[in-house]
């Protein structure tokens, strides 16, 4: 299947809700009401359900238990309350995957999603844009193995999902990787140009013409978290650490593994997609 074909495969591509077609709207005017954002993720119960889950998970530290839209704009921002909304509402779009574990692919998305913030704070981009991109980097993946199972699935048993390997694989066999179809799926939701960028760019940030720091903080969290699901020991995370984006980016193993999550389980944030 052809990466247009794939994109424009009616299954592959979850419906946005009209609260997040809404909310765009209000956050592109050039005032927006932090009342009416408030009001609009409120008209979708589920998807506030969701976003509030993320709002109190350990990721944002918040002083207090949030417990509406209102309150989540008031506390967290309207940056990162649109970040949490567009990623709680994709998220909630894919209800069982071929071939997928669900709860293993979201809690590794967390995985990433965190290294990012954590990586992008010390580099002093934005977090929330490095949180989004990072819950959702590898959303590709889910994609591709709704609309072509039967071609993925082979390949998913030689070079697993979450294998460090695996976008090479999917070029070897299709011509393009998961972080092209997830790039051009969030392109159709309307994310952010720089956060289609990250997506784009992720497995090659810094080659040829391209210099994308954001898609480097992805590289370099989502070799991380892939490197614990292997339980690489420091030998191994040494030998496969991305020295060249690194080296770019001015950060060293150690400062990566210096981001690592305090914890690896994320039950709490877990249940805002698989809950």
């Amino acid at each position: 299947m052809e990466l247009e074909d794939l994109l424009n495969y009616p299954r592959a591509l979850p419906a946005m809700p009209r609260a997040v077609t809404d909310l765009l709207g209000e956050m592109n005017q050039e005032d927006p009401s932090p009342r009416r954002i408030g009001d609009l993720i409120s008209r979708d119960p589920a998807l506030t359900t969701r976003m509030l889950r993320l709002s109190n998970s350990a990721f944002f530290r918040v002083s207090r238990k949030i417990g509406s839209a209102d309150e989540a704009v008031a506390l967290l921002g309207l940056t990162h309350v649109r970040s949490l909304v567009m990623a709680a509402a994709l998220g909630s779009g894919f209800k069982t995957v071929p071939g997928i574990d669900l709860k293993h692919f979201w809690r590794y998305s967390l995985r990433v999603a965190d290294i990012s913030r954590s990586l992008a704070g010390l580099l002093r981009q934005n977090e929330g844009n490095a949180f989004t991109a990072g819950l959702i980097h590898a959303i590709g993946i889910l994609m591709m193995h709704i609309a072509m199972p039967e071609k993925v699935a082979p390949l998913s048993m030689q070079t697993p999902p979450l294998d460090m390997h695996r976008a090479a694989a999917e070029k070897s066999l299709f011509g393009y990787c998961y972080a092209e179809v997830g790039a051009g799926m969030i392109e159709k939701w309307q994310f952010p140009p720089e956060m289609v960028s990250a997506l784009g760019n992720q497995i090659e940030p810094f080659e040829g013409d391209v210099y994308d720091p954001l898609a480097g903080v992805l590289h370099l969290a989502s070799w991380r978290a892939r490197a614990e699901e292997l339980q690489l020991d420091s030998s191994d995370l040494a030998s496969t650490f991305p020295d060249m984006v690194g080296l770019t980016l001015g950060l060293d193993l150690d400062s990566v593994l210096g981001k690592d999550p305090a914890e690896w389980s994320f039950n709490q944030a877990l249940t805002a997609f698989v809950g």
